[in-house]
């Protein structure tokens, strides 16, 4: 394990050398830290891991309201930079948030696969149930532009008029790469309709685990996970 700055971005590497990585990028509330557990999966079969800090998150937490794509993509960008100049093929490895991030930051990437677990497909649709969730019109978010929530999500009209314009299934951009998405039945935030829309356009091999969570913790779901890390690899 190896810790260093790409940057002012906080990063840990995982693995011996060798010429293929695996950029692992977090959901909220994670840390670069957590690419350990999938460093342990993919490292004895050749890959080195790296895991970095994204704003408000890691030792980076006092970079509040930086968590938001037009702030994290560049950031991705300099770490793709980074990496291309030393690692002949990368693949991406992201949670939740992190998936939609790395969609927007790499489409136009050579990505040799990308393994997503819980991913946000459809920011757009989310963002429209949450606003179902606290009771807010989209009038009532353009007039007052920011909106706080009872369940701790604050709703932006600037967020959610990027996501409708940024949309991988209605708007402009695109994600033809390979890609395995392991998806839990019980997701509250991205549907199972949304999921099959998603892999159906990009032609996703897709793997649900019924009782699962968005967050994968507990023992069993971690089996799962493992167990999926090591046959997609």
């Amino acid at each position: 394990m190896e810790k260093f700055k790409i940057k002012q971005i906080p990063a840990v590497l995982y693995g011996e050398k060798t010429d293929r990585l695996f950029l692992f990028v977090h959901g909220k509330d994670g840390n670069k830290e957590e690419a350990e557990d999938f460093a342990k999966q993919v490292c004895q079969k050749g890959y080195q891991v790296l895991g970095i800090d994204l704003p408000g998150h890691g030792e980076r937490k006092n970079e509040i309201d930086h968590f938001n794509p037009w702030d994290v993509i560049p950031e991705l960008d300099t770490v793709w930079r980074f990496a291309e100049k030393c690692w002949g093929t990368i693949g991406v490895r992201a949670n939740s948030i992190g998936a939609w991030f790395s969609m927007l930051a790499f489409s136009d990437r050579n990505v040799e696969k990308s393994l997503f677990v819980s991913p946000i497909l459809d920011m757009e649709r989310l963002i429209q149930n949450m606003m179902k969730w606290a009771g807010v019109s989209e009038d009532e978010l353009e007039e007052k532009q920011e909106i706080e929530t009872s369940f701790g999500e604050t709703l932006s009209w600037k967020y959610y008029r990027y996501a409708k314009e940024y949309s991988f299934l209605t708007g402009k951009k695109e994600w033809e790469k390979p890609t395995a998405i392991l998806y839990a039945g019980q997701d509250n935030l991205t549907e199972r309709i949304t999921v099959d829309a998603f892999c159906e356009k990009y032609k996703c091999s897709l793997t649900v685990m019924e009782n699962g969570e968005h967050w994968f913790h507990t023992p069993e779901q971690m089996d799962v996970l493992h167990q999926w890390e090591r046959d997609e690899i």
